[in-house]
């Protein structure tokens, strides 16, 4: 399994409601240009925010065991797993992704379980067989 940082392509997309008001003044922003558009100031607004909070992520973190990042289980590291006769429990605060190649087969004799806070990405086939294992 290999832990990187996510790379830009590795973004999840969101939908939110602002009030008239919030949504004018931001656009105020944009046209005195303090940010080059809407989702500039909201991702801004975002990473300040969860600055923060940096300290507590950074505890829970530890606390519980999470992998930070982008998380990716490749079919031999799970051909692995299944040769040491473990089960994985997949903690990930970022992007876990199982590779392409990964059979529902092979996910379901070594994943034990998926938390993921962020995205999850892996074969329709995968997050099928491992759809009551995901949390």
């Amino acid at each position: 399994m290999s832990t990187t940082a996510a790379r830009a392509s590795d973004t999840e997309k969101i939908t939110i409601n602002l009030g008239l008001i919030d949504l004018g003044q931001i656009d105020l922003l944009v046209q005195e240009g303090f940010y080059s558009n809407r989702t500039d100031f909201i991702r801004t607004a975002i990473r300040n925010h969860l600055a923060t909070h940096a300290e507590a992520v950074r505890q829970t973190v530890v606390r519980k065991t999470l992998m930070l990042g982008l998380v990716e289980f490749t079919r031999a590291d799970l051909e692995g797993v299944k040769k040491s006769g473990k089960r994985l429990r997949i903690q990930v605060l970022g992007l876990a992704r199982i590779a392409t190649d990964v059979s529902a087969a092979l996910a379901l004799a070594t994943i034990e379980s998926v938390s993921v806070l962020g995205a999850f990405q892996a074969s329709p086939a995968v997050k099928a067989a491992l759809a009551n294992r995901i949390h």
